[in-house]
């Protein structure tokens, strides 16, 4: 089985070798917002000549948007927009031109309704001290040396890792492993170089093929399993909030960059922001580091796992809850088991958004019409049953595993169950693209479920 994958090591720069990956960022900073300004500037002038009653066919000819065509545009006016364009190596303005290439398609797909999710804006000019800088290689010499302590990057030539990279060189050794691209960047105060590399991986099985275990994620536990294992949620954010709290307050009491005036930053202030970046990376690595080994053990035991399709991003607008919410890292869960469930032969089963996991009863099937969030215990007024409010939606959810293998893939619903409440509804359980015999939404009848809510 082929996979595209990804191996990310830190980085030990000597000063003369962060300059050069600087230079490489720069000019592709540099390539994309030339590239952007004279598609803005086509633009306003093409608009301009419409406003004056010219015909289509006397317009100023388009720039092409792919990036062949700006490429080609870039070549004609380097010389001149970049008389330096010689000491750097072609895919730093590459990397800035597809960049651009890539927004400007997603802003035309989302204005013409081809493009899912919340809508697209045009492309901004790209600034020296905002954003995350970047380059990426996707030609030239890009290898791992022997010692498997080095890499080799056009122009850049012999970097040294600050770890081991052997996980990688046994893999490219053994011929089961290639190299497509690097891409070196700037995070958390060090660079990082991140190569995605073709896999070929063996297939495997999970420990227990006929496993099945329903997640339901949440803040007091980072998740809940169907089996009542209840794993705890570390917090990692909220452990390291007083000191976040100290190094934005010793940021701010430093002379920082003023835009209105062109006031650049002190020594003092850099050193406290990256003191305030570190710490923030370091939550982000402990998070990472927590989600990746839960969703590995979950893949590797069980042959089905079933998750919520959660509306993170409505969740987030609670403002009581944000900051917790988006510290457990819901949509990250999910990520992670999608593709990792593939890779261990297993599937991952994604119950309908509106499906009342909370609201039913484990037992009966009986559904209340109303739950707040403030009761922790489900207390079923049909059969009596007094259950843990999340382990209980987590055996609601392994129970749809069983129905979607009885209802089979062959019909497929589009949405699902509804916000309304019906006696007969259903309930739309799909595997999620990636997985093991992925590629189509299952939809099950529920009668026993009875009526059907919108949250839980």
């Amino acid at each position: 089985m082929k996979t595209i994958q990804a191996y990310r090591f830190a980085l030990d720069l000597t000063p003369g070798q962060e300059r050069a990956v600087r230079a490489h960022v720069g000019a592709a900073r540099v390539a994309h917002n030339w590239a952007l300004a004279r598609v803005k500037a086509v633009m306003d002038q093409r608009a301009a000549e419409r406003s004056y009653g010219l015909p289509d066919a006397l317009l100023t000819p388009s720039l092409p948007w792919s990036l062949a065509g700006l490429r080609k545009a870039w070549n004609a006016a380097k010389a001149d927009a970049a008389p330096w364009w010689g000491e750097v190596s072609k895919e730093a303005f590459n990397t800035g031109l597809d960049a651009l290439a890539r927004g400007l398609k997603n802003w035309a797909d989302s204005r013409q309704g081809g493009r899912a999710g919340r809508p697209v804006g045009f492309p901004r000019f790209k600034s020296r001290r905002r954003g995350t800088p970047s380059v990426r290689f996707t030609t030239g010499a890009i290898r791992v040396e022997p010692d498997r302590r080095h890499v080799v990057l056009p122009r850049l030539g012999r970097l040294k890792l600050h770890e081991s990279a052997r996980k990688l060189a046994r893999r490219i050794e053994g011929g089961t492993a290639r190299i497509m691209s690097a891409t070196v960047r700037r995070d958390g105060g060090r660079w990082h170089v991140s190569f995605t590399v073709e896999v070929q991986r063996t297939e495997r099985q999970p420990a227990r093929p006929a496993s099945v275990v329903g997640v339901d994620v949440g803040i007091k536990h980072l998740a809940v399993l169907s089996t009542g294992e209840r794993v705890d949620n570390p917090r990692h954010l909220v452990a390291a909030q007083a000191r976040l709290r100290a190094l934005g307050r010793a940021s701010s009491r430093k002379s920082g960059p003023d835009r209105r005036n062109g006031c650049r930053p002190s020594n003092r202030w850099q050193r406290a922001s990256d003191r305030l970046g570190r710490a923030h990376a370091r939550v982000a690595n402990l998070r990472r580091d927590g989600l990746h080994k839960l969703t590995t053990r979950l893949a590797r035991e069980h042959g089905s796992i079933v998750v919520e399709d959660l509306n993170v991003a409505g969740m987030l607008r609670n403002r009581r809850l944000a900051r917790h919410i988006a510290d457990a890292g819901f949509a990250e869960i999910r990520r992670q088991l999608a593709y990792k469930t593939g890779w261990n032969g297993g599937r991952l089963l994604v119950a309908d958004r509106w499906y009342p996991s909370s609201k039913t009863c484990s037992g009966c099937g009986a559904v209340k019409a109303k739950l707040a969030l403030h009761e922790r215990e489900y207390d079923c007024d049909a059969c009596g049953l007094v259950i843990d409010r999340d382990h209980n939606a987590a055996l609601n959810l392994a129970a749809l595993a069983a129905e979607f293998t009885t209802a089979g893939s062959g019909s497929v619903a589009a949405r699902g169950a509804d916000q309304k409440t019906h006696t007969h509804g259903q309930v739309a359980v799909k595997r999620e693209p990636g997985t093991a015999s992925a590629g189509k939404t299952g939809t099950v009848p529920t009668a026993r479920r009875g009526n059907q809510s919108r949250a839980h």
